[in-house]
Parts: structure tokens; sequence; C-alpha cells
């Protein structure tokens, strides 16, 4: 197993042609699955960017000769993007961004589940995009929208229908999005609907507890449902909100079979194979930091993400000779 940082690369020219949505026939299912998950930093409204980090990502997923490469939650726009998503011209350039990446998955290389907004029937939903062989495979709408603490959600978003899995080279794949895993009913439905195992795109935020809650809602689902769930989550700052990332995978049996470090970007290879008609997880684990470090650690990366995405051109820190000057310095 290998993993590495992605640096952006060269922002895309966007194509307006729209791709047809189509299914996949698979009459053999594999056997073995290889994931390259991408734990990446978006800016916040900026679609071309956050598409040329996903293109790199690919690329390198490709290299790695990978079958799937997933991101996390509202990935091509940033999340939260709050008032930003009901601008009809944003709405656009998502729509061209996505449909520009799905046309390049026409080269034989890895099929993506990449997040984004996706206006529909006069509706904004917050969505999952699962492309190959050049054309949008499926979508799949976020059903359980958060509208507590941090989160509003339901003042943007259109929540969407029940889903099924998505099939994903012969593989039934279910894809909750982030609050959807923390209630049973979605989760339920896929599992009966046929999926295999789940993939979770999540923008969860940090709290000094938020781990230990994640990992029991995900062993939660897992045991009700039976199927093994790896889960991508976002890293970086953005506003008062510092995102983790600490991307997981627990399988069947409640083990844990990945673990991808905390406030650091990364593109892990993830191997999902099927043993006795179940399917197993086996990717690198990283240790998981916690307490005062994993605090110091947030504090970091939501002030340096602060300056550099707003683009200040320097700070000014205002010392008293205390210890919390001496932090700040």
């Amino acid at each position: 197993m290998t993993w590495r940082d992605i640096c952006p690369a060269s922002l895309l020219t966007l194509r307006t042609q729209t791709p047809r949505v189509t299914s996949v026939d698979m009459t053999q299912t594999p056997s073995s699955l290889l994931i390259a998950v991408a734990q990446l930093n978006p800016i916040m409204g900026d679609v071309a960017g956050n598409l040329a980090r996903a293109r790199a990502a690919r690329a390198d997923a490709a290299a790695a000769k990978a079958d799937l490469v997933v991101f996390s939650e509202l990935f091509l726009s940033g999340y939260p993007p709050e008032d930003l998503v009901l601008k009809p011209a944003f709405q656009a350039a998502c729509r061209q961004a996505t449909e520009a990446f799905a046309r390049e998955t026409a080269d034989g290389g890895p099929a993506v589940l990449i997040a984004t907004p996706w206006a529909e029937g006069g509706n904004v939903y917050n969505a999952v995009v699962l492309a190959d062989a050049g054309l949008i495979q499926a979508i799949r709408f976020k059903v359980d929208l958060p509208n507590y603490s941090v989160f509003d959600e339901k003042r943007v978003f259109a929540p969407g229908p029940m889903p099924g899995p998505v099939n994903v080279r012969g593989v039934r794949i279910g894809v909750p999005i982030c609050e959807d895993i923390w209630d049973e009913e979605v989760v339920e439905t896929l599992s009966e609907t046929g999926a295999e195992l789940l993939i979770v795109p999540n923008g969860s935020p940090y709290r000094e507890s938020v781990y230990d809650e994640r990992m029991s809602t995900i062993v939660a689902r897992i045991t009700e449902s039976g199927l093994p769930m790896l889960y991508v989550n976002q890293i970086g700052g953005q506003d008062e909100l510092v995102f983790d990332g600490a991307s997981l995978a627990v399988n069947a049996d409640r083990s844990l079979a990945m673990q991808l470090p905390a406030f650091a970007e990364a593109v892990a290879l993830v191997r999902a194979t099927k043993e006795d008609g179940t399917w197993r997880f086996a990717g690198p684990v990283h240790a998981h930091e916690s307490g005062d470090r994993a605090n110091y650690a947030a504090c970091v990366l939501g002030l340096r993400d602060y300056v550099e995405k707003n683009r200040f051109p320097g700070v000014v820190l205002g010392l008293s000779g205390g210890i919390d000057s001496a932090i700040c310095a």
C-alpha cells in the first residue's frame, strides 16, 4: 500500500456537453476492488481548482491501477457552501465541472465517486455522482439534512429520496452521505436493496469527542446492516470550522481495516476483497491523535487555511507576554 500528498494541478477548461446518464450491465461480480481514498482540502467556491485537485488524485489512482477513486462530501464546491449554492451561476459551474470530469473517465482509468451540488427540477441537492466509461452512471442525493449546531442544510438543499446502491464495475455499493448514517433508515434501505458494502462521503468538522462519536455511529450501522463501511472525510479549515480528515474503514466484524492521518492531505489505496460472500477492506492504519495534540493541530490547520484561503498578505500578532501569547507566536 502507498499513499502520498496531492498538490493542486493546473486549472481545467470546462466543456458544456452533457453526458448521458446510463447504467452499467455487469455479468460477472469481481472478487476484488482497489479503491483510492482522496482525503483532500478543497477551497470553498474554487470549482475549477477543486476539479484540478480531483483530476490529479485520479491520475495518481490510475497510476496505481485503482478501480475507483472517492472524494469527500461536496468536494467540487467545498463544504459547507451556505448561500453560495443558491446562485444559479455556481450551480451551473458545479454541473459543468462534474460533466467534464465524467467525460475524462472514458480513458479506461478508475471510476469516480465525486460529490457536488446538483440542481434538478427546481431543487438543489447535496449529491454524489458516479462517473465511469466517459458517462455519468448514477446520481444519489443526501436524504437526512442536518439543521443543528453548525449545520444549516435544510435551508439550501432539498432532501433526496431513499437511495438504492450504485453499480461500480459489478459491485453494488451503497453511498449514504454523511448525516445519512447517523440514523439507521438510509443504511437499512441500502442493505435491503442489495448493497454489498458502504462508502460514505463526509464533511464532518473536528471537535474533541468527534472521533469516538463517529466510530460509535459507524459500528452501530455495521452491526445493523452487516456491511463493511469506508468513511471518507474532508480535511481543512473553512471559516470557523476545521475538518480533520481521519478517514477510516471498518469491516463487518467491526475490526479497523484502514485509518488515515488526521489534519493531513493523503490519497491512500484500500483493497476491498470478497471472502466467503462478505467484503472486507484492507489498507494502511496510522495512529490516531487525540487530546491536546489533536486540538493544537486543529488550531494550526484552521488558522493556516483562514489566512491562505482568504489570500491575506500577512498577519499582525498582538502579544502581551503571557502563555496565550506564547502559543500564538
